[in-house]
């Protein structure tokens, strides 16, 4: 296992939290899927996910800000307030001022012009993903909207994102680098024009070994299969649904010959 120390370049999908009706069945939901283990509720409740010890994720009592729950997905900055008068110049709307999290970070929550919320971490003694190249550990986030070219403009705008083209079917998708950082930050694609009304989302996707295997551990655990796995480019891939009808991806990846794929950051 690959444990991070240094915070994420700005930028950079780095943290990812979930809120749930039921912190005790959540927990033991992402135990039996992902064998995560969980720390000790802090004050607010929130407990960090863990794999050998470190933080892949979070989960907090309450509902999400929208009423939908999703994982909602947090990129890094390095100045909070600096990035979130940005964020306004380029079009967004702020949804959860910038607070702290004690001593583990500052963080807040907003939604892009397409309509996709997202939040902002600035780290304190969390940086967020702390456990890489590990099954259970988040391996990609991306955002999949109706506006992809729109979303491109505004996160390049606050950010200094940098696309390359990865689109293998009819949606468009482009992967994206952040000013500093060695590998892909995640991707950027639009929505399947067969899923109509589809809204723009920030999604995460996890390391399993096997992701069938991880597909039948969600349903036995009270859970379901949005999608059935499937093979791929990069890999082997299936869309769970976790017990508050929350979604995420799972993958068993697999390493490309020519390290462009985005299949891991």
């Amino acid at each position: 296992m690959t444990v991070r120390h240094a915070p994420w370049p700005a930028g950079t999908p780095c943290w990812a939290e979930l809120a749930v009706q039921d912190p005790a069945r959540s927990q033991e939901f992402y135990r039996a899927v992902l064998g995560w283990e969980h720390t000790a509720p802090d004050p607010g409740g929130r407990v960090l996910a863990l794999v050998d010890g470190a933080p892949v994720a979070g989960l907090a009592p309450g509902a999400a800000p929208d009423g939908a729950p999703v994982w909602q997905v947090h990129l890094a900055c390095d100045r909070i307030e600096a990035c979130a008068e940005r964020v306004l110049a380029a079009g967004g709307k702020q949804l959860r001022a910038p607070a702290p999290r004690g001593s583990a970070g500052t963080a807040g929550l907003w939604r892009d012009p397409t309509g996709a919320a997202f939040g902002l971490w600035q780290a304190g003694e969390l940086i967020g993903f702390t456990a890489v190249d590990v099954p259970g550990a988040p391996v990609w986030c991306d955002l999949t909207t109706p506006d992809p070219d729109g979303a491109r403009d505004f996160y390049a705008q606050v950010f200094g994102y940098a696309y390359t083209d990865r689109a293998t079917t009819g949606a468009p998708y482009a992967a994206f680098t952040v000013p500093g950082g060695q590998q892909w930050g995640g991707g950027i694609g639009g929505t399947d024009p067969a899923a109509g009304d589809a809204p723009a989302v920030w999604s995460v996707c996890f390391a399993v070994e096997d992701a069938d295997a991880a597909a039948a551990r969600a349903r036995e655990a009270g859970g379901a299969v949005m999608e059935e796995p499937m093979a791929f480019e990069y890999g082997r891939l299936a869309v769970l649904a976790g017990p508050d009808r929350e979604s995420f991806a799972v993958m068993s990846p697999t390493a490309p010959e020519d390290g462009r794929a985005p299949a891991g950051r």
